[in-house]
């Protein structure tokens, strides 16, 4: 059961990074997640990356198809690479309702290259991760194809148990690196960075090595590690993870490919950065929730969920099913709760159509139940709550809280336990 919840909340993109943690686990790593991820298209992170001195594909973008056949002239390469730049993964194995199949296409004519982005820009591109209706493509990417003759994984990421940077590496690259760290654990190399030295020519070199370049290769590949580390640094990242992290037949190492996160808390530093967080494919309702510190994620039901902590969140979504009710949403308030973030909070759940009831679930942790409860009256008011609300409340002033609610006048029935409330919210509906 929690499995199932579980997933319809990853599906959405509401998950702790598990995978990567058996990798870490190898490792003896703590993975550090900011609070919210900066969505970058692929060619923004690129450019950050061109711009601290790393080896990346030449690469120009174009939003009209005249232009995308103009780029590709201008790269006078021998093949072409043509990628639809949408957040979503899968993209090559992807179709256009335009009837185009695949996002990324290689081509060794300038010509073929406008005339697929023809059929590329303005259409929908539907991935295993877009919705069902896909996603439409702005813009594309005409960059230069480049073969590889070696392909390797490296990292740099915040580890809690290191209180700093590690370095983490694989010669076997290309492929998913936690099937590396479960098959292969020898395979995987770490290196920590001290936050005050920075990475070392030693630390750089034994990397490179590790990841089996050699010759000439290991001091080129040593400096590109050098240079994402300065990136790192530079944009206040958790995470810069190159995959491939590849050598050509021509002698050059070049990140191919790559993902960046974050810190969130560093945002009044990086507003450049920041400035440039694609929200054109997010949710509107997950985009309102996230200007008051909410994480809002929307199901296909009709009770809707007003929680503190995503574990609390998800144990109500499966009681919810559990009782034969399906949950609206996923409202997680957080720790410092304020009394109009409950009042927002409420306005994103009744402005939902297919919200039939409310279950308010607060375990007053760090959090002030009564605060929740002056929220929650005010709300019931101004908004004029046609919906039946359930809640449960257990924790810090709890009893101040229920007297408010008591008080109030308002139509709120109460809850002793949680099974309690969703028992009680399903059987609103029912009536």
């Amino acid at each position: 059961m929690a499995a199932s919840m579980a997933s319809q909340a990853a599906a959405r993109g509401l998950r702790t990074v598990a995978s990567k943690q058996i990798l870490l686990d190898k490792l003896k790593c703590t993975w550090l997640n900011p609070r919210r991820w900066l969505n970058l298209q692929e060619y923004q992170s690129k450019k950050l990356m061109q711009d601290c001195g790393v080896a990346v594909q030449r690469f120009f973008v174009a939003d009209t198809a005249s232009k995308a056949l103009e780029a590709a002239k201008r790269l006078n390469a021998k093949e072409i690479v043509l990628k639809a730049q949408i957040l979503a993964g899968g993209r090559g194995k992807g179709v256009f309702d335009s009837g185009l199949k695949g996002g990324v296409h290689l081509t060794k004519d300038p010509v073929v290259v406008g005339e697929l982005s023809n059929r590329m820009l303005g259409f929908n591109l539907v991935t295993k991760q877009t919705p069902k209706e896909g996603v439409k493509v702005k813009t594309v990417m005409v960059a230069e194809a480049l073969d590889i003759s070696r392909e390797t994984y490296f990292a740099i990421l915040m580890d809690r148990a290191c209180n700093g940077p590690v370095m983490v590496g694989s010669p076997q690259g290309g492929m998913d690196i936690e099937e590396v760290a479960a098959s292969n654990p020898e395979l995987i190399f770490k290196e920590v960075i001290d936050i005050f030295e920075g990475v070392r020519d030693d630390q750089a070199l034994r990397m490179a090595a590790n990841l089996g370049f050699k010759g000439p290769l290991q001091r080129q590949a040593a400096d590109q590690i050098k240079r994402l580390y300065d990136l790192f640094l530079k944009v206040d990242a958790t995470q810069v993870e190159v995959n491939p992290f590849g050598e050509t037949p021509e002698g050059q190492v070049v990140c191919f490919d790559a993902k960046i996160n974050f810190d969130d808390n560093a945002e009044f530093r990086q507003k450049a950065v920041f400035a440039m967080d694609d929200m054109s494919e997010s949710d509107p309702t997950e985009m309102e929730a996230a200007k008051w510190d909410l994480k809002y994620i929307g199901m296909d039901g009709n009770i809707a969920c007003f929680v503190n902590g995503a574990g609390l969140a998800m144990a109500t979504c499966d009681i919810i099913d559990l009782h034969g009710g399906k949950p609206a949403n996923f409202l997680d308030l957080g720790g410092g709760v304020k009394e109009r973030q409950v009042y927002e909070a409420f306005k994103l759940l009744t402005a939902d159509p297919k919200v039939e009831a409310i279950l308010v679930n607060i375990f007053g942790g760090i959090v002030n139940c009564a605060i929740i409860a002056n929220g929650i009256t005010k709300a019931c008011r101004e908004l004029e709550l046609k919906v039946p609300l359930v809640v449960r409340l257990e924790g810090t002033n709890v009893q101040e809280a229920k007297r408010i609610l008591n008080e109030s006048g308002l139509p709120i029935t109460s809850a002793d336990d949680l099974d309690d409330a969703a028992r009680k919210a399903v059987s609103a509906i029912k009536k």
